[in-house]
């Protein structure tokens, strides 16, 4: 491997996302270096001022940054998502019995982590329980990794926060492409203290920090009263025992009331919010990780991204897990939200999953974009037609190849 030697890929096109529009430049090229991004440009410019850069030929595909996946979970990349259950709880409860058919967690990570390489991912955001099995896989990957280890336990199994906390932020793995990362799982299965130890430590340690947040319509009965089908779901599973403390409010005012939205806190979901919620939202520093298909699979009402994006709130799309999707490819999220919303440019749907993924992820400094100083990670795909970010939302379309600190990668890589 030789990353000293400096580079030249020369596309068809070049997208380069970033504030105050979106670029894409034809007949383009990036240069890189040691696996960093030296300068990005029309092709003939970039010759002139980098004459010793050896040429790499992609004049039939549009580069663009590597694509972002800022929400999944890997650990249950070999879950099947049909058929679709009666409700969320039911899908829980399911949820085992697709685990104990597929027990080794270690292969289902192997396999999600081949899923986003050959669907042109670069950086992912991962969420796993088993962190102590998903993490050594994840820090020999391929992949530029954001590890959110997930923490959780209330009522009778609130032993299990004390458990799972210390192995979150245990940072063993941690390199130039593993960053250690902590997620206290929603409002439901995490009290105050809980999240408020979480959001302190994260901000001692300099540590990304996730939640699953205003996901079911039945939230705010369950934090107020401790009704609904959430407690319904503890007593099936003879987990509940009081006392638990309520919360007059909202998941998203619950979410104030702990500190998370005053801080760059990647907010899963987020499927119901009122003007009042999203006010607060657009007040604060989180980020909103939309997952549409997975949204579609519950049937959630429609999500309220757009009035977010003009609110000013950084929004990402994201897949969630393949227990409620069929597969890790985020290009076919995207395409559900073309789909859906025809009108929105291509340049700003792809920022989606490119520079506000990075963002959400907080890497917006390292990757996410086509910046001189950033890492070398690009995601091709072939040009086929004069609109090539279009054709690609459009079509069935393929990645056809990825780099990571400006080396190709491949499946075969894999640990």
């Amino acid at each position: 491997m030789n990353l000293g030697r400096k580079k030249l890929i020369h596309a068809a096109w070049v997208f380069t996302p970033g504030k105050p529009g979106e670029t894409l430049i034809a007949n383009a090229a990036v240069v890189f270096e040691a696996g960093r991004i030296l300068a990005v440009g029309p092709i003939l410019e970039m010759r002139r001022d980098h004459a010793d850069a050896q040429i790499i030929d992609a004049t039939d595909s549009i580069l663009l940054p590597g694509l972002v996946n800022p929400h999944t979970h890997l650990e249950l990349s070999l879950c099947s998502n049909c058929p679709a259950s009666a409700s969320f709880t039911d899908w829980l409860l399911s949820l085992a019995g697709r685990i104990g058919s597929a027990r080794d967690f270690g292969s289902a990570t192997r396999a999600g982590i081949a899923q986003c390489i050959r669907f042109g991912v670069t950086t992912v955001g991962d969420i796993s329980q088993q962190m102590q099995i998903t993490r050594p896989i994840l820090a020999e990957s391929p992949l530029r990794t954001v590890s959110y280890g997930e923490v959780l336990g209330l009522a009778k199994i609130k032993f299990r926060y004390g458990e799972l906390f210390p192995r979150a932020i245990d940072r063993s793995y941690e390199s130039e492409k593993f960053q250690t990362a902590i997620t206290p799982h929603a409002p439901y299965t995490v009290d105050v203290s809980g999240y408020v130890e979480c959001l302190e430590t994260a901000k001692l340690h300099g540590l990304p920090i996730a939640t699953h947040l205003a996901e079911l319509p039945y939230e705010e009965e369950f934090l107020r009263e401790h009704t609904g089908p959430l407690r319904e779901l503890y007593e099936t599973l003879k987990s509940w025992s009081e006392p638990v403390e309520t919360f007059a409010g909202s998941p998203i005012q619950f979410a104030q009331h702990v500190g998370i939205l005053s801080h760059p806190t990647l907010l899963a979901h987020v499927n119901y919010c009122n003007d009042e919620e999203l006010a607060l939202l657009a007040a604060g520093r989180a980020s909103v990780v939309y997952c549409p298909r997975t949204h579609r699979y519950f049937g959630h009402p429609p999500h309220r991204f757009r009035d977010m994006l003009d609110a000013g709130i950084n929004v990402a799309v994201g897949t969630d897990s393949c227990a409620s999707s069929s597969n890790l490819n985020v290009m076919d999220d995207l395409r559900l939200v073309h789909e859906l919303n025809p009108e929105i440019s291509a340049g700003t749907l792809f920022s989606l999953i490119t520079r506000n993924a990075a963002r959400a992820l907080q890497v917006e400094d390292e990757v996410g974009s086509l910046t001189p100083g950033r890492y070398a990670d690009f995601t091709l795909f072939r040009a086929t037609t004069e609109d090539p970010l279009l054709g690609i939302l459009e079509s069935d379309a393929a990645a056809s190849g990825i780099y990571i600190n400006g080396e190709p990668a491949a499946p075969g890589q894999l640990p």
